[in-house]
């Protein structure tokens, strides 16, 4: 029997479409979109740690040479994948609190809970949509939006707009390309069994969620805005996908020509 629908597996983070596994929006843009500033700041994170942590560096010291690289390795990683859980805890409050529910927030997160209730407020968010997957069937990709809403105050009073979360240390413009797929999916698809066309999006943000204050950066102001920057994503995502036949242009090394004896 075949499988139809958009199906969402958290645990890796994957969907499948029909059946098929389908790449995700934040995959391809990350494969496809160089990253220039990540060597500098795994460089920095390495060196922050041996500059600020002199007790930790000889412990890893005393563990011998192999060891100690192992662990230097990974602090960035371990810094990446602390930002990723504080990054998703919001994420699940923001939902709650946007809807109007009671949430217990943990100590260490209340300030920037703080911040965004204080924007919510400010701008009379109305939620429309929120943490649903969507897909696209034609282009082949599949992804999960953070919220749709309707904005009461502000420049973009009583307009409907698509946002993104986000709880990094800055915003980034490739945010811009991330949030233009969402807008320009053919469905949401809450369950499986349950697609939907999504409303007019008539612009995209995102919103800073730091400690204690929370800040909208426009990305698209109109529906065109959104339609080039889908068109620029569709171009990182198409080089996304041929990465692999880019690493196998190298073929095997040509033996050299024996050389001519004389008769």
């Amino acid at each position: 029997m075949s499988v139809t629908g958009l199906r969402f597996s958290p645990g890796n983070h994957s969907y499948r479409l029909d059946g098929r596994p389908v790449p995700g929006v934040t995959t391809l843009l990350g494969k496809g979109l160089p990253k220039p500033a990540l060597p500098y700041w795994a460089a920095k994170c390495v060196a922050e740690y041996v500059a600020d942590d002199p007790d930790g560096v000889e412990q890893l010291r005393r563990m011998g040479r192999d060891p100690m690289v192992a662990a230097l390795k990974a602090i960035p990683w371990q810094k990446r994948d602390e930002a990723a859980v504080r990054g998703t805890d919001v994420h699940a409050i923001a939902e709650r609190v946007i809807h109007g529910e009671s949430v217990e927030v943990p100590e260490h997160l209340a300030a920037h809970v703080e911040g965004l209730v204080r924007w919510l407020d400010a701008f009379d968010v109305e939620p429309v949509v929120t943490e649903t997957p969507c897909g696209h069937r034609a282009h082949w990709w599949a992804g999960t939006l953070d919220a749709i809403v309707r904005i009461g105050r502000g420049p973009w009073a009583g307009r409907t707009v698509l946002l993104d979360w986000k709880t990094s240390t800055g915003v980034y413009g490739e945010t811009a390309l991330q949030t233009a797929a969402y807008a320009s999916a053919e469905f949401l698809a809450p369950t499986p069994d349950d697609e939907r066309p999504l409303p007019p999006i008539e612009g995209t943000g995102v919103v800073h969620v730091q400690a204690g204050v929370s800040t909208l950066y426009p990305l698209a102001h109109t529906p065109a805005d959104i339609a080039d920057a889908y068109a620029l994503w569709r171009h990182i995502a198409h080089v996304a996908t041929r990465t692999d036949w880019i690493k196998s242009r190298i073929g095997e090394p040509m033996p050299e020509p024996e050389s001519e004896t004389a008769a």
